[in-house]
């Protein structure tokens, strides 16, 4: 018998068995979730519009909320609507596709993150350079790198994952379809595929990792090699918000797939998914626009101008 025709629907990790919680759990939700839509399309949209904002940073920016509104948006409308219907029900189809967006964009912002720290390294200690090393050209092709990766990402784990006969039964310890937990579901030794590519995949971002972090070095030197105080404020206004999302992202997903078995539980596994999942798509666009004044000016404009197009 084949794997998709054993099991056609998983069951997920209900929030609360109270009625009560369920509906409490939706409308927390709810509202994390229209903050996030707000927030990222507050920034596409100012981006977009404000001819100021066409440079190298923003452009990355702006790929970073279209990623974070995908990604927040994989992941909670099904667990809202399971709270709201009291159900724990995701198809077969339905979790190998929010197994593959999820991996496919979680996996494609942290290559964008990575480019990201590339870009405020050349800006900072190239300067000189920076409009050549950061073309138009170079730019599509460094985002659009960060997007294929992903994919490329995502279609291997998914498709490995799927093919694995699943023989532990359909109950998943986790709020949404994830590797990790449908590894758990798989006959024994039938996994050791997966894990491979997951080590392959740890490799990878250990590397981009350690380059994010030799670019911080060598930013932090450059700066602190600048004689203005206005100097030393531009720079880390542009600086500290990337690198206070990429703590934010790697140190949820640490905390996330890397906590030791004798503090793990399912109440706490699923607090830590939670924050990895849902907390940065939505921190993000106030991460970001809370000390970048050029933003904080076209949101501001943007703002101002809707309410006029209205009258």
């Amino acid at each position: 018998m084949s794997n998709r025709s054993s099991i056609s629907e998983f069951l997920l990790l209900a929030f609360a068995d109270t009625r009560e919680l369920q509906l409490l759990h939706f409308w927390l939700f709810l509202g994390i979730y229209l903050a996030a839509l707000l927030g990222n399309g507050l920034i596409i949209t100012a981006i977009a519009c404000d001819h100021r904002l066409h440079t190298p940073m923003y452009f990355f920016l702006l790929n970073l909320s279209v990623l974070d509104l995908g990604s927040i948006s994989t992941t909670l409308p099904k667990a809202m609507a399971n709270s709201f219907w009291d159900t724990r029900v995701i198809s077969y189809s339905g979790c190998a596709a929010q197994v593959f967006f999820f991996a496919f964009l979680i996996s494609a912002e942290f290559y964008l993150l990575t480019v990201m720290s590339y870009d405020r390294y050349v800006a900072i200690c190239k300067a000189l350079h920076y409009g050549t090393l950061l073309g138009s050209r170079a730019c599509v092709h460094m985002a659009a790198a960060a997007w294929g990766s992903g994919f490329l990402y995502a279609l291997l784990h998914t498709a490995n994952t799927f093919s694995l006969p699943l023989c532990q039964g359909n109950v998943l310890g986790q709020f949404f379809c994830e590797i990790p937990q449908i590894l758990k579901l798989s006959c024994s030794h039938s996994y050791l595929r997966e894990v491979g590519l997951l080590v392959v995949s740890a490799c990878l971002g250990s590397g981009c990792f350690l380059f994010i972090v030799v670019s911080y070095v060598q930013i932090f030197r450059a700066v602190l090699r600048i004689p203005s105080e206005q100097g030393w404020h531009k720079a880390f206004s542009t600086c500290l918000p990337h690198l206070a999302m990429v703590s934010l992202f790697i140190s949820t997903g640490f905390f996330t797939y890397l906590n030791p078995p004798s503090i793990s539980s399912l109440s706490l596994d699923l607090v830590v998914s939670v924050l990895c999942s849902v907390v940065p798509p939505a921190v993000n666009p106030l991460i970001y626009s809370m000390r970048n004044q050029e933003l904080k000016e076209a949101l501001k404009k943007l703002i101002q101008w809707a309410p006029l197009q209205q009258q």
